[in-house]
């Protein structure tokens, strides 16, 4: 018996010891971009260049000239903050509008051809989405959007919504249709059955499918740098790489603007963690 316990405790020992050569080159790696922008967002530009570990004299200069767009990269802060954030929270509230009803039209109301337009839509992800970057371009220009925050609200709408509806789906396959049915007896319309019902037992998909949609707007820079091009229309990731198009670019203004900007989407993240696993995986293991 104190044989196996000993071969026990050395495999978990030995488990716990691969775990730990992945894991801490795995965390160094993640952890030191944040602590680059860290040093360089407290830092004057010839001191976060010293190769200083910690900043030698910090100080919070830096965002004092962001926020008071003092700098000509940095003449429409603001306004470029103010238009990632609409599009973000626009492309959010849509794609839980169009997710949230296709999903309950498809799994609950049994739409004929609902699993084949589905299908059609998740095919779309064979495709990258840098392939489509041109067509979408033109579509928008067709339809004179260029240049406007909706150009690129509908383009994130496009690419977010069938992997929305697909989760939904999933997570409404697995309620039970005996709550259906007996709404339905009691003389429920599929649309208080819509309110009443599926919308309070699918708030946790939900918030996590929104919170997808929002991070993923956040973050895109490839359509916005083609679909946006006036400066009081950019969102602030096409913005922060116009730091690179100069021959001294201010790594300190770049960073703390860079800082600022990681700050929302991280707290969204942790405000709604614990819904992000359960939720994005829904009905992917059947019981």
């Amino acid at each position: 018996m104190t044989t196996q316990n000993t071969r026990f405790t050395f495999r978990a020992a030995a488990t716990e010891a691969k775990l730990l050569l992945v894991g801490i080159p795995v965390f160094i790696w993640t952890v030191l971009p944040v602590y680059h922008l860290c040093l360089f967002a407290f830092s004057e530009k010839q001191s976060a260049f010293s190769g200083n570990w910690f900043p030698a004299d910090p100080t919070l200069r830096n965002f004092e000239v962001v926020f008071g767009q003092k700098h000509y990269f940095l003449n429409h802060f603001w306004q470029q903050l103010w238009n990632s954030t609409f599009i973000a929270a626009m492309v959010g509230f849509l794609t839980l509008l169009v997710a949230t009803t296709a999903a309950f039209a498809i799994s609950r109301l049994k739409v004929r051809g609902g699993r084949t337009v589905l299908n059609m839509a998740l095919f779309t992800y064979f495709i990258p989405a840098a392939f489509l970057a041109v067509p979408m371009y033109r579509t928008m220009a067709f339809y004179g959007l260029l240049n406007t925050d909706w150009a690129l609200i509908l383009a994130m709408l496009a690419i977010a919504s069938p992997y929305a509806i697909w989760v939904l789906k999933q997570a409404s396959d697995k309620l039970p249709a005996e709550l259906d049915e007996a709404a339905v007896m009691d003389g429920a319309t599929p649309m208080q059955l819509f309110r009443l019902v599926y919308i309070p037992l699918m708030a946790p998909s939900l918030v996590a499918v929104g919170t997808y949609a929002v991070l993923l707007a956040w973050n895109e820079y490839l359509y916005a740098f083609l679909l946006l091009s006036k400066e009081s229309t950019l969102t602030l990731p096409v913005a922060l790489g116009n730091f690179l198009s100069a021959d001294d670019s201010p790594w300190e203004l770049l960073m703390t603007t860079g800082l600022i900007y990681a700050l929302p989407p991280a707290a969204v993240y942790y405000a709604f963690r614990k819904y992000m696993v359960s939720g994005l995986t829904a009905g992917a293991v059947k019981s």
